[in-house]
């Protein structure tokens, strides 16, 4: 195995891989899954309909939004080998790796799909031409996947875990969903004593000064994360607009439809359990389930 891609030490029930992965385990995974679970409770509020996604997206929806000359930096692609038999064959009696560690790929068939960037998307290519009489409350737990310049375990991570409660509705409609599901969330931060600041943030556009939703976003703020600490966004309120609903078709009230979500980021959730109450789960507030 490649040294950069060797784990830690297993600490406080977590192992990180320098390459942008963890593995969780004993009472660290148990937290995990009540966080998820807390998080659930709270969709269940909205009566949120729970959906489980494929790992992919079809590259050609993520181009409706523009996902690709806004953010190729984050990109992850799943590649496959062109299946023509010579193709494989002179694949299968080389070395299949290079003195780095790197698949000596040969020919690859053409690449269609892109590994999950964020849990929400996948909604509305699922809702897209759709006429909807009600607001619509949704939610998934996905694993999302975005390259960085560096990693460090729990914290930032090439492939982490996100949970997201998602309105589609009205401008009002998601505007309410938003600011009452922000009050749930700082009550319980207030509640268990995780100090917590809200800050306005914008999405990390590729070449921002060229992209016009950059601008947008600086002078009409629509994301605000949960910060831990200086610097750790353990979530964030999201506030799209009608981007989704005119890109995708969606409507609602004979208008492009609004949405917004909330997501949550879990594995920066156990690190600011982790820093905040200690290793110790007996020191943890209690969550659905149990405190692990």
């Amino acid at each position: 195995m490649n040294n950069s891609q060797r784990s830690a030490p297993v600490v406080h029930g977590f192992a990180g891989y320098a390459n942008g992965h963890s593995a969780l385990q004993g009472s660290t995974w148990r937290l995990f899954q009540n966080l998820d679970r807390l998080f659930l409770s709270w969709a269940n509020y909205w009566d949120a309909a729970e959906y489980q996604f494929p790992a992919t997206l079809p590259a050609h929806e993520l181009n409706k939004i523009g996902y690709f000359k806004s953010f190729p930096q984050h990109l992850t692609l799943p590649v496959c080998l062109d299946a023509d038999h010579d193709n494989l064959a002179e694949f299968a009696a080389g070395d299949p790796l290079d003195a780095q560690g790197a698949l000596r790929l040969g020919k690859c068939a053409p690449v269609k799909e892109v590994l999950t960037p964020a849990a929400c998307y996948h909604f509305y290519v699922n809702f897209q031409d759709q006429v909807l009489d009600a607001p619509r409350y949704v939610t998934t737990r996905a694993t999302c996947f975005r390259r960085e310049s560096h990693y460090t375990p729990l914290r930032r991570q090439w492939s982490f875990n996100m949970r997201e409660i998602v309105c589609i509705g009205t401008a009002d409609e998601v505007t309410r969903f938003l600011y009452m599901q922000r009050s749930v969330v700082e009550e319980f931060f207030m509640g268990i004593g995780l100090p917590i600041t809200w800050q306005g943030a914008t999405d990390a556009f590729f070449n921002p000064a060229a992209n016009p939703k950059y601008l947008a976003q600086k002078l009409d703020p629509v994301k605000t994360e949960m910060v831990y600490g200086p610097d750790i966004a353990i979530g964030s309120v999201n506030f799209h607009r009608n981007y989704f609903g005119e890109a995708f078709h969606i409507a609602r009230a004979g208008e492009d439809a609004y949405s917004g979500c909330v997501a949550f980021g879990l594995e920066r959730w156990v690190h600011a359990f982790l820093a905040h109450f200690g290793p110790d789960e007996k020191n943890w507030p209690a969550l659905p389930g149990g405190r692990a």
